[in-house]
């Protein structure tokens, strides 16, 4: 009887890449971690402004806001990757992927207990294999800990506005087996796609997914999501004991 498929660096299907954190990587930052998923690395970075956008003054809303920004930078990718200034326009794909993060986030913030003022999210990438956003997600995630911590420590908050703790994987179909945290050989090349956000709770934040040259039944979306938790919670316990050291 042959054992569990055995994919190309070495992992089970279930198996997230190593995950490794290091925070306060950005001292000007009053929150910062350098996430490692594998060879993808992404810094992310949280800055308080006492401030909130107009539009919330304008409407009379309440309490704070979060906002997230999403770059690759020219050289994380083999080719050079041009900045959206010099281009002209902002990136498509960009766009999309710094509005999850800030859904992702402001799901997990309690707005009225930050209190006016706007907490900034900016996740720049440094080198890209695979699961980028998720990377994004899970890092931003201990930043904006961090950026609240502080604001606690200087007497400008009685308690963290942090409702729950949040974190990202990806999950798809590669030659028939469902395999969690793809890099991007494997994506590359998935009949299935999925991005799959959940808190500490198991509660889903937001799920991506699509048939990238097929389709799927519901037998494989119970099975990717159930692989999805599995990676979410090994990546919570990361998190953790991340933000313990920091």
């Amino acid at each position: 009887m042959s054992g569990p498929m055995i994919r190309h660096d070495k992992r089970t299907p279930e198996d997230i890449r190593k995950i490794e954190m290091q925070p306060d990587i950005a001292p000007h930052a009053q929150g910062s971690v350098l996430i490692a998923f594998g060879n993808t690395r992404v810094i992310c970075a949280a800055m308080i402004e006492e401030s909130v956008p107009r539009w919330m003054k304008e409407q009379n809303v309440s309490g704070g806001w979060l906002t997230a920004e999403y770059s690759m930078l020219p050289y994380s990718t083999l080719g050079r990757k041009p900045r959206d200034s010099t281009r002209g326009k902002p990136d498509g794909r960009g766009t999309e992927i710094q509005r999850l993060v800030g859904r992702s986030l402001r799901a997990v913030v309690d707005l009225e207990k930050l209190g006016p003022r706007t907490l900034w999210v900016d996740c720049d990438v440094l080198q890209a294999d695979g699961g980028t956003r998720t990377a994004a997600i899970t890092g931003a995630a201990v930043a904006i800990e961090l950026a609240c911590r502080a604001l606690v420590e200087r007497g400008k908050l009685a308690a963290l506005p942090i409702k729950n703790r949040v974190a990202a994987v990806s999950v798809g179909i590669v030659k028939g087996d469902i395999l969690v945290d793809l890099d991007y050989l494997e994506d590359k090349d998935a009949e299935v796609d999925m991005n799959v956000v959940m808190t500490d709770k198991g509660d889903f934040v937001e799920v991506q997914g699509s048939g990238e040259e097929t389709v799927f039944s519901p037998s494989q979306l119970t099975g990717m999501l159930a692989a999805a938790k599995g990676g979410i919670a090994k990546l919570l316990e990361i998190q953790k004991a991340a933000l313990s050291i920091a």
